[in-house]
């Protein structure tokens, strides 16, 4: 199984769509800022064209989107935000927003309903035999969650839910220049970069292996 993550599109959906017409997956995870404040009818746009080229799709929003493009995601059945699905025994499971900042963009949260969310997704894809976790926001205190500045800027929700409970992989976002990989516990985390500048992941997953390309390959204990 192939699936193909972008995150960080902010609006350059042709450059997404260039990617997934090369890559073809069979799965391809939007993870947060489809847009940049975009409309409704602009992310729903965007989606409808991406289905086309890979129908299996599922999505977060990120901090720069808005809550109304949550609402659009789960009423086209897109939404991993607080939920999960288990594909071929692989359970993919997500939370949107980031957490509050000084910054006040458009979507942030408390780290408390973060974490609220991821365990209600968890919750449906305990079963499966793998498990990945699609946060827009990184993991607090990792080598990808630091901005220009030195500073880290990412989850600890993400990061308690991680040390908790341990998916196979993790795969984020919102932190641009923190593109790469860390290893958190037994989790593989992977900020896949900014999509609209041709940044993102492959995770190719066999009966015995998980291996995310584009610098980052892995093979989990479980």
């Amino acid at each position: 199984m192939k699936i193909l993550a972008l995150t960080d599109i902010h609006a350059a959906y042709r450059t997404a769509e260039e990617i997934i017409q090369k890559e073809t997956p069979d799965i391809l995870i939007i993870g947060g800022d489809l847009t940049t404040v975009g409309t409704v009818k602009e992310a729903e746009t965007a989606l409808n064209t991406f289905q086309r080229l890979s129908p299996t799709l599922f999505c977060i929003a990120g901090n720069m989107d808005v809550l109304q493009h949550d609402e659009l995601f789960k009423r086209l059945g897109l939404s991993l935000n607080a939920r999960g699905t288990i594909i071929n025994d692989v359970g993919l499971f997500g939370v949107s927003g980031a957490p509050l900042s000084q910054l006040h963009t458009p979507y942030e949260i408390p780290e408390e309903e973060i974490f609220r969310r991821i365990s209600e997704g968890y919750r449906q894809v305990q079963s499966a035999r793998r498990k990945i976790l699609i946060t827009h926001a990184p993991p607090y205190g990792t080598k990808v969650d630091i901005t220009h500045s030195g500073l880290h800027v990412g989850s600890t929700a993400v990061r308690d839910f991680i040390e908790e409970h341990r998916p196979d992989l993790v795969i984020c976002g919102h932190i641009h220049e923190s593109r790469g990989q860390d290893t958190l516990e037994e989790s593989v985390i992977v900020n896949c970069g900014p999509a609209a500048q041709g940044n993102y992941v492959i995770v190719r997953i066999d009966a015995g292996t998980i291996e995310a390309k584009n610098e980052f390959h892995f093979s989990p204990s479980k």
